[in-house]
């Protein structure tokens, strides 16, 4: 999670990206923007840090070799923390580089804003960060304008709404060794084109901190409940509403996760534990991430999978029933003289 209380825009450069397959170029500006204004200051820093108030997840640079000076961003930053005289120099550098990736036909052209800002806060520090962002959508704006016989309406076409950013990146000044800490945020594409951000530009690898393996391992533990529990086991959507309840039960009621004591406590079944590791050691190698036995467990990361978990029960399009307590006051059954599935449920008191 990010604040910027104390922030400052230091500097701050902007450039135009086209789409490389589709014949658009880049244009290059000749020097930094000079911000004189400071309510226009204090919108520029609400548009690039506010989307990242809400975000937990933290990445790192990286590279295939292991070798971060071949990371184009991570050598580009360096250059800007080591001296900042060099900021709008490195500034094209970046146009340049997210011109050559943009390589899919599908990717927006935009603007390219690349900021050096001072003081912005993450994990209880204070830092120097850089900021790179990418507004793609453009939108149209209304003007209500006073004159003498009342009012007169003006649009203005290719507006930014400052509420909504595009695609963007914070590396901050720590950290380097392990590749910074970086942030990001991208809001437009969910689709295959939208890789180029994360994958091919700033080149990302998940920080493997307390957040992640919580957030992982909830992630896991749902996709084996959702799709192999139904092959492996006969198991009603109610039991499997249950394993979901009882393990965020755990991650909210425990300080730590540990695996066999997960398994036992929530599980129970033998067969289904030893699926499950199996499950999570299939993940791993997949995904090429690893997710420890054991850690602490990250309060943020299990607010975040919360709304993924789902205890809603769904029959035909009459009923919903949401399963919250013991799954031993649901029954289901099958009425023969109405050829229909039932479930009946105990309860004390109406409220």
């Amino acid at each position: 999670m990010v604040t910027f209380f104390e922030a400052s825009l230091e500097q701050l450069s902007i450039h135009r990206i086209g789409n490389k397959m589709q014949d658009e170029f880049y244009v290059l500006s000749e020097e930094p923007l000079k911000i004189e204004d400071e309510f226009l200051s204090k919108l520029l820093l609400q548009y690039f840090l506010k989307p990242f108030e809400k975000i937990n997840e933290v990445y790192r640079l990286i590279h295939s070799s292991d070798n971060l000076d071949l990371n184009e961003i991570f050598h580009f930053c360096t250059s800007i923390f080591d001296d900042a005289g060099c900021f709008h120099e490195n500034s094209e550098l970046m146009a340049k580089y997210l011109y050559d990736v943009s390589s899919h036909p599908k990717i927006k052209s935009g603007e390219l804003y690349v900021v050096l800002f001072k003081n912005v806060q993450i994990e209880g520090e204070l830092l120097d960060a850089i900021g790179i962002f990418k507004s793609e959508t453009k939108d149209t704006y209304l003007k209500v304008l006073p004159v003498q016989s009342g009012f007169e309406m003006e649009y203005e076409e290719s507006g930014i709404d400052i509420n909504k950013l595009d695609k963007g990146a914070l590396i901050f000044k720590t950290e380097k060794e392990l590749g910074y800490k970086v942030m990001v945020a991208d809001h437009t594409n969910r689709s295959s084109e939208a890789v180029y951000w994360k994958d091919d530009f700033l080149k990302l690898g998940i920080r493997n901190d307390s957040y992640n393996q919580t957030f992982n391992t909830l992630g896991v533990y749902k996709s084996f409940i959702t799709s192999a529990v139904e092959a492996e086991f006969e198991v009603t959507k109610a039991d499997k509403i249950d394993l979901l309840n009882k393990s965020m039960k755990y991650f909210k009621d425990k300080d730590s996760f540990d695996i066999d004591e997960f398994s036992k406590e929530v599980i129970g079944n033998t067969t289904a534990i030893a699926s499950f590791k199996t499950f999570k050691s299939n993940y791993e190698q997949e995904f090429n991430t690893e997710i420890s036995d054991s850690f602490d467990i990250s309060a943020a990361a299990v607010k975040s999978q919360t709304k993924n978990y789902k205890s809603v029960l769904k029959l035909d399009k009459n009923f919903h029933i949401y399963i919250h307590g013991n799954r031993e006051f649901i029954e289901k059954g099958f009425d023969d003289g109405k050829s229909m599935n039932y479930y009946k449920v105990y309860f004390k008191e109406e409220e």
